[in-house]
């Protein structure tokens, strides 16, 4: 950072000041918006702050100095919400630090949100947002299955509080969801209704356009209305927008694609000011930030994200269009393999602009079979997590969902026989040749 002379007038003063105010970002040019995977080359961050560094240092600091007393108490206004939207600087760092605020400005741009924050972990994320808006007799409307940590949040932790649950299918009508909130209305007040868009592991997908439909009627502009939540780790942000379609927020595992390399943990949530400002006002009291260093490595990866999902994707096409014809194969989840002129085919074609790389694999047999399959991969490494440049396969009813009751995973068609697949960006030839001998081990 530029060095302060040792003496200095107020004019010279209002001088540093105004060299050290970040330069206006560049966001389109001859009148076009410039994409997001331009963007991420610099949005956010100007080289003159940090002594012309090409990329942002890392900020490893507790806390930040103030210009003076009066900086000092406008920015805890903000922190401490006694004035809207946040700290106009930097305060100490539960609250804010620079590798975060770059990261945040960068995600909404993804997603063309009004902002966005950023956590620890993707359950961090999820728990923080739900913490900022529950209270106790609150029910929280989800469809389901949700990730399995996310269901524990929701009925055991939660639940201990005197918050109560009510879901409906990933792939219910308009009319079942209306059904669902209707209940839910009787049962007292709606806290919020709760997406994840394709289902972990599934990958059913949530009409969010269906919802937002019946929320509007249920809860008309101008009273209190629960948000519209959804978890689009898995399609978001290349393959699907959900703010475009009606969610309020949008929260993010950032571990997996946004991160991409298997290497960090992290969460985020997008979505306007007015809808973020509670949640940062929690975020800012639990500190579930993202931590400096993680926040520099997702800069990083952000660089690549489009480089990289769109290979991932492409792989999982060739992949899952072989794997769909192997005797041994019961059937294939995967997003491009939907029937023309169902419901889910119809939510796909309005919602996404691809198929993903995350697929369920449902292998004819129980979990001997499964098993048998997954322990003879040997370029796909067995390990939980999905989005990472190198391909990963799991048993999400022995692994991630495993504290999921029996009954409930049976009604999900979360069965033994279900492997989870995310494809990375490896060769897809040796990919289809690796599956293939292990299916011979089935």
């Amino acid at each position: 950072m530029p060095k302060k002379p040792q003496s200095e007038t107020e004019a010279d003063l209002t001088a540093v000041s105004a060299r050290r105010r970040p330069r206006a970002d560049i966001m389109e040019l001859g009148g076009r918006r410039l994409k997001p995977a331009t963007l991420m080359m610099g949005h956010g961050f100007d080289p003159a702050l940090s002594e012309g560094s090409l990329k942002p240092p890392i900020f490893l600091t507790s806390t930040f100095v103030f210009e003076n007393a009066a900086a000092g108490k406008r920015f805890f206004e903000g922190v401490t919400g006694k004035r809207p939207g946040g700290a106009e600087g930097l305060v100490y760092s539960r609250f804010n630090g620079p590798n975060q605020e770059i990261l945040e400005d960068r995600l909404a741009v993804w997603e063309d949100a009004e902002d966005a924050l950023t956590f620890s972990s993707g359950m961090a994320a999820i728990a923080t947002v739900m913490l900022a808006l529950v209270r106790p007799g609150d029910t929280i409307v989800h469809s389901g299955p949700l990730y399995a940590a996310t269901e524990t949040l929701i009925a055991r932790i939660l639940g201990r509080f005197g918050v109560h649950w009510l879901d409906f299918p990933a792939g219910a009508s308009e009319a079942d969801i209306e059904a669902a909130i209707t209940k839910a209305k009787g049962a007292g007040r709606v806290a919020l209704i709760y997406l994840e868009s394709p289902a972990n592991p599934t990958n059913v997908l949530v009409d969010v356009e269906a919802v937002a439909r019946v929320r509007d009627r249920h809860f008309p502009q101008g009273g209190e209305r629960p948000p519209i939540v959804i978890d689009n780790t898995f399609l978001g942000p290349l393959w699907q927008k959900p703010l475009a379609h009606g969610a309020d927020l949008v929260l993010y595992s950032l571990t997996k694609y946004a991160g991409g390399h298997s290497d960090l943990v992290a969460g985020g949530v997008t979505g306007a000011k007015a809808a973020l400002d509670p949640i940062r006002a929690m975020r800012n009291t639990i500190g579930t930030i993202t931590d400096p260093h993680s926040a520099w490595m997702l800069l990083r990866s952000l660089e690549t994200l489009e480089l990289r999902m769109s290979r991932a994707g492409e792989n999982a096409a060739r992949v899952c269009a072989w794997l769909r014809d192997h005797p041994k194969v019961q059937r294939v989840g995967y997003l491009g393999f939907l029937e023309e002129g169902s419901a889910q085919a119809d939510i796909y074609r309005r919602h996404c602009t691809g198929a993903g790389s995350t697929f369920s694999l449902y292998l004819k047999g129980g979990e001997a079979e499964a098993f048998r399959f997954l322990d003879a991969l040997k370029i796909a490494k067995l390990a939980v997590s999905l989005g990472g440049t190198e391909t990963l396969a799991s048993h999400p009813a022995g692994m991630t969902h495993l504290s999921v009751p029996d009954a409930r995973k049976q009604a999900l068609d979360i069965g033994d026989n279900l492997v989870r697949i995310s494809i990375g960006v490896e060769d897809p030839e040796d990919l289809i040749a690796d599956f293939q001998q292990a299916l011979e081990a089935v």
